[in-house]
């Protein structure tokens, strides 16, 4: 099992950044690949980015695509998300996830584990 504890959450002017951090227990992190997603009030949890187990491949959706960087470091158990160019659309609670079955996923459906999340507010 892995529980997932997210930070770095906060109030920010838009085009500024703010850099996530979800930290995993356990000592099986490295089997777990990771995702971030975010749900903004009133809507439906949407997929951010995902990584594989190594790290070397990444995936976004097209809407952060350029601004975000999901990242991951196995010697310390943490999944990062830079996010630049901030904008207000980017408000939400963002959520990291793990699974351990699919290299890269995209769908909520994929994922094992969640975080509690960590809210992001974007100013305009």
């Amino acid at each position: 099992q892995v529980q997932l504890v997210e930070s770095g959450g906060g109030l920010v002017q838009a085009g500024g950044s703010l850099r996530l951090s979800c930290a995993a227990s356990g000592r099986t992190f490295r089997n777990y690949a990771m995702g971030w997603f975010r749900q903004a009030p009133g809507k439906e949890r949407e997929f951010v980015a995902a990584i594989n187990r190594s790290g070397d491949r990444t995936y976004y959706t097209d809407s952060v695509k350029g601004r975000f960087t999901i990242s991951r470091d196995n010697a310390k158990n943490t999944v990062f998300l830079q996010m630049n160019s901030l904008k207000p659309e980017d408000t939400a609670v963002y959520y990291c996830a793990a699974n351990i079955a699919y290299a890269v996923a995209r769908s909520s459906g994929q994922y094992d584990y969640w975080g509690q999340g960590t809210e992001v507010t974007v100013s305009s």
